[in-house]
C-alpha cells in the first residue's frame, strides 16, 4: 500500500492536469513550439551553490554541469541524465536529486543539458552522450563511476552505455535506471491497462516525443530504444519502477531480457506509485534515494 501522502500527491497529479502535457500529439507539439519561442532555463538553483562546486563547460553544443562537494574530495563520480520525455529541460526535482547526490553521497555529478528533440535525435545524441561517460570513466579519480538516468534520460544512459560497450568493452561501475523509458514504439499490450491509472503520462503524447526523438530512424533502433539492443556485457543495473506509471512494462521486460543476457539486476517495483517516484518529496522516494546513495557509496569503495 502506498504512503498516504504518496496517494495525495497523485490526486493532486491528476487535479493539476499533469497528463494533459502527454494527452496527444498536438499537446507534444505545442509544447515543442513554446519552447523554441521561449527556451526554459537549464541553470541549476542558486540554492546548489551553497552546498557544491558548481561549474560549466561545453561538449560540442551542450551546456554541461559540474558539482562537487564543498566540503570534501568526491568519493565517486556520477553521470546523471535527466528526464522529460526528450522535449523538456532539467526542472528543480532534478537539480534536488542531483543536490543529494553531492551532500549524501559525496558524489561529483556531471549533469549535460542535452540538445532536446526535434533538434536533438537520437543519431546525434547518443554518440555524445556515450563520450561523455567514456571521458568520466577515463578521468579516474576516487571510487568509480555510476550512470544514473531517469525516464527518457533512463534511455539515452542505458543506449550509451550500450554503444561505449560495443565500441571498448568499458562500463560503469554501475547503471541506475529511474522509471526508465526504454521502448518508444509503446507497444506493449499491458500499457493500456497501465495508462488508465497513470496521473502523468499518456500514450498519445509519448508516442509523439518518441517519434521527435527518434528523427529519421525507426522507433525500435536500438540507439531510440535501448530495449530493443543487447545487454550482455553492461555493468549491474538498479531499476526503481512504480505500478501506477504506463512505462513500468519497459522495467519489466529491461529485467527478464537482462537476468537472460547474464546482467546482474537489481529491480524495485513499488505498488501504487506513480512515474519517476525516487525524485518525489514522498516517504518512498526518500528511500529509493537513500538506496541509490548506498549504491554510489559502495561504488566508491570499489
Amino acid at each position: 500500500m502506498p504512503s498516504l501522502r504518496s496517494r495525495a500527491l497523485s490526486v493532486a497529479l491528476i487535479a493539476a492536469g499533469r497528463r494533459r502535457r502527454f494527452a496527444s500529439a498536438e499537446a507534444v507539439r505545442a509544447q515543442v513550439a513554446e519552447s523554441a519561442r521561449r527556451p526554459a532555463s537549464h541553470l541549476p538553483p542558486r540554492s546548489l551553490g551553497r552546498v557544491a562546486e558548481v561549474s560549466r563547460t561545453f561538449v560540442g553544443a551542450w551546456p554541461v554541469y559540474d558539482a562537487s562537494p564543498r566540503t570534501a574530495e568526491p568519493a565517486a563520480q556520477v553521470l546523471y541524465v535527466h528526464g522529460g520525455g526528450y522535449i523538456s529541460e532539467l526542472v528543480r526535482l532534478h537539480w534536488s536529486m542531483i543536490r543529494t547526490l553531492v551532500t549524501e553521497a559525496q558524489a561529483r555529478v556531471v549533469v549535460p543539458a542535452y540538445i532536446l528533440a526535434p533538434r536533438g535525435t537520437a543519431d546525434r545524441t547518443v554518440p555524445v552522450a556515450a563520450d561523455l561517460l567514456s571521458g568520466l570513466i577515463a578521468s579516474g579519480g576516487a571510487g568509480g563511476t555510476v550512470l544514473i538516468g531517469d525516464a527518457a534520460g533512463a534511455g539515452l544512459a542505458l543506449a550509451a552505455a550500450q554503444r561505449l560497450r560495443d565500441r571498448t568493452g568499458v562500463q560503469p561501475s554501475r547503471i541506475v535506471l529511474i522509471s526508465p523509458w526504454l521502448d518508444l514504439t509503446m507497444s506493449h499490450p499491458d500499457q493500456a491497462a497501465l495508462e488508465a491509472a497513470d496521473p502523468v503520462q499518456a500514450r498519445p503524447g509519448l508516442l509523439e516525443a518518441g517519434r521527435l526523438y527518434a528523427g529519421t530512424l525507426a522507433t525500435d533502433d536500438p540507439r531510440v530504444s535501448p530495449l530493443h539492443g543487447t545487454f550482455a556485457g553492461l555493468a549491474p543495473l538498479t531499476v526503481f519502477t512504480g505500478t501506477r506509471d504506463v512505462l513500468t512494462t519497459d522495467s519489466r521486460e529491461l529485467l527478464r531480457r537482462a537476468r537472460a543476457d547474464g546482467v546482474d539486476v537489481e529491480f524495485h517495483e513499488e505498488p501504487g506509485l506513480p512515474h519517476g517516484y525516487p525524485l518525489l518529496p514522498v516517504p518512498e522516494g526518500r528511500a529509493a534515494r537513500d538506496r541509490i546513495v548506498e549504491l554510489i557509496r559502495s561504488a566508491a569503495d570499489e
